[in-house]
């Protein structure tokens, strides 16, 4: 949270709802990262995960989602129900604490 630029990071859980990695996919600026879904289903598949939860910060420590946030959750919903890897929640986390897309209903 108290990081200077932005990452993003997935963390990938097994059928049991049990983590079994944290792993980073992309380090950016102040202003944004790039989260390639490639490389995020690319990891949850080569561990052989169930689901996935998406993490990133925001370092300007508004904790709400910028248009770009809520079109990539979007996107890599429906890639997930395609390869049976749901994506369980997106968390924007911040100095004022986390936004969280399953609480707010956007998954």
């Amino acid at each position: 949270m108290d990081l200077p630029h932005e990452e993003f990071w997935v963390i990938l859980l097994n059928r049991a709802n049990v983590v079994m990695r944290k792993t980073a996919i992309s380090r950016g600026g102040v202003a944004g990262t790039v989260a390639d879904p490639k490389m995020i289903f690319k990891e949850a598949l080569e561990q052989l995960a169930s689901s996935i939860i998406l993490v990133h910060n925001h370092p300007s420590g508004n904790r709400n989602p910028r248009a770009a946030d809520i079109q990539l959750t979007k996107k890599l919903k429906e890639a997930g129900s395609f390869l049976d890897l749901p994506i369980l929640d997106h968390l924007i986390y911040s100095d004022q604490g986390y936004y969280s897309f399953a609480d707010e209903g956007m998954l």
